[in-house]
C-alpha cells in the first residue's frame, strides 16, 4: 500500500474491523453492482470512497428526472441527456476516486452473459428491481461460491440479507417463490430516499466484512425508517431440499432467453427476447418521420404518445406507457422489427 493510499483511507484503516490488512484486501477486490438505481448508485459511491479496487457496474436503464430524488450519483445533466445509468455512475465515480478501476456495462444481466460479467467478482451486490434477476444472481453465486448481498426497499420499508454459499441459506431457501402479484412497488406506494441509502449501507457493510475476512452474522434485517422500527431475525439454516443450494439444480442459469419483464416502479416493459446488434443511427433516421427521436451513442429514445421506446444497441428495448406485455411486443415489432 502506498503512502498516498494510507493517507486517503486513514480513518478507515484506524477502524479495528478493517485495519491496514483489510484495506489492502479492499484495494485488491472486485465488486459487481447489479443495478445502478437507488440501491446500486449508493453502493457504488460508498465502495469507491472505501477504496474498492475494481467496480463492475451493470445496468440496463438510463437516467430520468424521476430518479434524482433517490438515485444518489446522478444529476440533472445525466437525466437531460438520457445517459445510461452505468455510464453516468462510472463518470461520477471517476471524479470521486480516480485511482480505482470502474467498468460500466450497459446490459440486462442474463444467463448468457452472467459468467462474463460476474465471474471475477469477490462479492456481488443486489441493486435490482425484480426477482427473476435475483434468482439468476443467486444461482450463479451459489454455483461459483461467490458471496452476494440481497436488498430491497419500497415506501419507508427495507430488507437486507447476506448470502454466503456453503454457510447461509440462499435466496431460494428464504423465498422459494417470488412475492405474489399485487405487492407494493415504488410506483404504487412511492419510496423515500433515506430508506434506499439505509438498505444500501447495510449491504455495503456486509460486503466490507466479507472482503476483509470478518464474520458476517447470518440474519435478515428489516427496517422502517418512517416509524423507526428496526428488526433482525436469524436466517434459517440452508434447506437441504432447496433446488439451488441443496439439490444444485440451477434452473435460472439454464434459461436460454429472457421473457419480457414488467419493470418495478414504472409503467413499462422491457423486451429482450433475442440478442441482435442494432445500428442506432440508422434506426434513429428511420423513426424520425414517425415521432420525436433522440439519439446518442448508447440508445435511441423514440416518443409516440402515449408510449416511449428506448432501444439499445444489443436489441433490448424499454417500452414506457404500458405494462401490457402483448402491447409492448407489438410496439417493438412495429417500430424496431421482429
Amino acid at each position: 500500500m502506498t503512502s498516498d493510499q494510507r493517507e486517503r483511507y486513514s480513518r478507515q484503516i484506524r477502524f479495528s474491523g478493517i485495519g491496514e490488512a483489510g484495506q489492502a484486501r479492499l484495494l485488491a477486490a472486485t465488486v459487481a453492482v447489479v443495478g445502478c438505481g437507488a440501491l446500486g448508485s449508493f453502493q457504488a459511491s460508498a465502495l469507491a470512497r472505501a477504496g474498492c479496487g475494481s467496480l463492475v457496474l451493470i445496468d440496463r436503464d438510463f437516467v430520468e428526472f424521476s430518479n434524482l430524488q433517490r438515485q444518489w450519483l446522478y444529476d440533472e445533466d445525466d437525466a437531460r441527456d438520457a445517459v445510461p445509468k452505468a455510464v453516468a455512475a462510472a463518470r461520477h465515480i471517476e471524479r470521486i476516486n480516480s485511482s480505482i478501476r470502474v467498468s460500466p456495462v450497459i446490459a440486462d444481466l442474463t444467463a448468457e452473459n452472467i459468467s462474463d460479467l460476474l465471474g471475477s467478482a469477490s462479492v456481488i451486490l443486489d441493486g435490482t428491481d425484480n426477482f427473476d434477476t435475483r434468482y439468476l444472481i443467486n444461482d450463479f453465486a451459489v454455483a461459483n461460491g461467490i458471496p452476494w448481498v440481497y436488498g430491497a426497499a419500497v415506501a419507508g420499508y427495507g430488507l437486507e440479507m447476506p448470502v454466503i454459499p456453503g454457510v447461509t441459506a440462499c435466496l431460494k431457501c428464504v423465498f422459494p417463490e417470488p412475492p405474489a402479484a399485487g405487492q407494493p412497488t415504488c410506483e404504487t406506494a412511492g419510496v423515500i430516499n433515506v430508506v434506499t441509502s439505509a438498505v444500501a449501507s447495510l449491504q455495503v457493510a456486509d460486503a466490507l466484512k466479507i472482503i476483509c475476512g470478518q464474520t458476517v452474522r447470518p440474519r435478515i434485517a428489516t427496517l422502517d425508517v418512517w416509524t423507526g422500527e428496526l428488526r433482525q431475525i436469524a436466517q434459517p439454516e440452508p434447506d437441504p431440499n432447496c433446488p439451488c443450494c441443496g439439490r444444485r439444480d440451477f434452473i435460472h442459469l439454464n434459461e436460454v432467453r429472457r421473457a419480457p419483464v414488467r419493470l418495478c416502479g414504472s409503467n413499462a416493459v422491457q423486451i429482450h427476447e433475442c440478442v441482435r446488434a442494432i445500428d442506432l443511427a440508422d434506426l434513429g433516421r428511420r423513426l424520425a418521420s414517425a415521432g420525436d427521436v433522440r439519439t446518442n451513442e448508447f440508445a435511441v429514445r423514440f416518443a409516440t404518445p402515449p408510449y416511449e421506446l428506448t432501444i439499445f444497441a444489443d436489441g433490448r428495448a424499454i417500452i414506457k406507457g404500458t405494462s401490457d406485455v402483448a402491447l409492448a411486443r407489438s410496439l417493438y415489432a412495429r417500430y424496431v422489427g421482429n
